[in-house]
């Protein structure tokens, strides 16, 4: 199973947005898969259902920084190195589907109870986020 179906499977599974972008990734950098889920979970729904940045962006954007991140105070060229990875990733995901927002992609605001029924009553999140997390790592197959 390539990195693509194993996160939209994850996902599919029950593992939020985030997490399923992320915990693909996780071995490869040396992170052990059970954390990586803890740390992504509260990154889902746009952070936390407030309909924010959506959860497989952010996932993305830890796994860059797992790629490339600094580690040491001094390192800017890593720093400025992982920025430039995350706004290509964002250009690149907005050229597709517009936004980055959770509440934009998905059409309803999470943070509002009656909307994120609705969405529930519809079953949006099970149709539209897995063409989200698909594209996030397609996205990051290319730039990784």
């Amino acid at each position: 199973m390539d990195k693509v179906d194993r996160a939209v499977s994850s996902f599919k599974e029950g593992f939020n947005c985030s997490q399923s972008v992320l915990s693909t990734y996780s071995k490869l950098f040396g992170l052990n898969h059970e954390v990586a889920l803890k740390i992504a979970q509260a990154f889902g729904g746009g952070m936390a259902r407030m309909g924010q940045t959506c959860g497989a962006v952010t996932g993305a954007f830890m796994v860059l920084g797992l790629k490339h991140g600094k580690v040491k105070a001094e390192d800017e060229e890593a720093k400025e190195k992982t920025y430039e990875l995350v706004r290509e990733f964002v250009k690149r995901f907005k050229s597709v589907h517009g936004s980055i927002m959770c509440k934009d992609l998905l059409g309803y605001d999470l943070a509002i109870p009656e909307e994120r029924k609705e969405v529930e009553k519809k079953q949006i999140c099970e149709t539209r986020c897995p063409e989200f997390v698909r594209d996030s790592v397609e996205i990051l197959e290319k730039l990784l």
